[in-house]
């Protein structure tokens, strides 16, 4: 047996895991990490990428470059041209990002699901309860990307984006293993809720990225702040973007969480189950 596989079964059990990412000081580890992360020294990147790929399955394949001057260069890399071909059908809304399928299903009662067992309130987690009425009987989705995966996201539709409502909090790892052990997870780390319409119909949807441990930094092309620990701004940040299918909305650091919800004119792609690894411009709503 290798090391690589020893480290990985270690990391695996769930009380190893939960121990190494939850009961230590997270915030402080998240912002060691994000200052190690832009350390511009290639022994500094070289070691970094070496245990990172210790514990994960790493794959650069498809990115534009595999020269990087800092690890954060390697966690927000963009992709070949063409490595993430868009569904061009018009009834379908596709995925916002590479992701692995988390709890999914319908809001009933403006209750989803965190994982079987564990619900949460969407009013807690949007900040207002006035948002709920029109997902009532809707569809929800939760997104995972893993720590390897490609991390920034994108428009699933042509949309506008009208405001976004920025809500400080912790920085619990978002592992399936800390889904089923920390109830309302989503609703107490960092995140922000993207306010969008689907154009031309005007239909609502709501993103909400989730930041978490490592990774609580969130940028979007269309703010000029970085949403992050130390950001001190307002809250709901008015804004007018609109963006084509596929166009980059912005990325995560490191790799985080991405909840969808949609309205009752929106229905969950069939194909779509829990546990299903999905990529960005495959289908994840249809439009009824």
């Amino acid at each position: 047996m290798t090391l690589r596989s020893i480290l990985v079964q270690l990391a695996q059990q769930e009380d190893v895991n939960f121990l190494l990412t939850n009961r230590i000081p997270r915030r402080t580890l998240t912002r060691l990490v994000g200052w190690l992360s832009r350390i511009e020294n290639p022994l500094v990147v070289r070691t970094a990428l070496a245990l990172w790929r210790l514990f994960s399955d790493l794959d650069l394949s498809e990115a534009r470059t595999r020269h990087f001057r800092t690890l954060h260069e390697c966690f927000t890399r963009q992709l070949q041209e063409g490595a993430r071909p868009i569904d061009p059908d018009p009834r379908v809304v596709v995925s916002p990002c590479d992701g692995v399928v988390g709890a999914c299903g319908h809001i009933e009662s403006g209750m989803v699901l965190q994982a079987k067992g564990l619900p949460y309130a969407l009013a807690e987690l949007l900040g207002d309860e006035r948002l709920v009425p029109p997902l009532a009987a809707g569809s929800y989705l939760t997104l995972r990307l893993t720590s390897s995966m490609y991390h920034r996201f994108h428009a699933p539709y042509d949309l506008r984006v009208e405001r976004v409502t920025y809500i400080s909090g912790d920085t619990w790892n978002v592992n399936p293993i800390a889904l089923q052990r920390i109830a309302r997870l989503f609703c107490r780390n960092e995140r922000a809720v993207l306010h969008c319409r689907l154009e031309p119909s005007g239909m609502p949807l709501l993103m909400v990225p989730v930041a978490a441990i490592l990774v609580a930094s969130i940028r979007l092309h269309f703010l000029d702040v970085t949403l992050h620990l130390k950001y001190r701004g307002p809250n709901l940040i008015p804004c007018d973007a609109r963006l084509r299918k596929g166009e980059e909305l912005g990325w995560f650091e490191h790799g985080s969480t991405i909840l969808v919800f949609a309205p009752p004119g929106l229905r969950l792609a069939r194909a779509l189950e829990s546990g299903k690894i999905v990529r960005m411009g495959q289908p994840l709503l249809e439009l009824t």
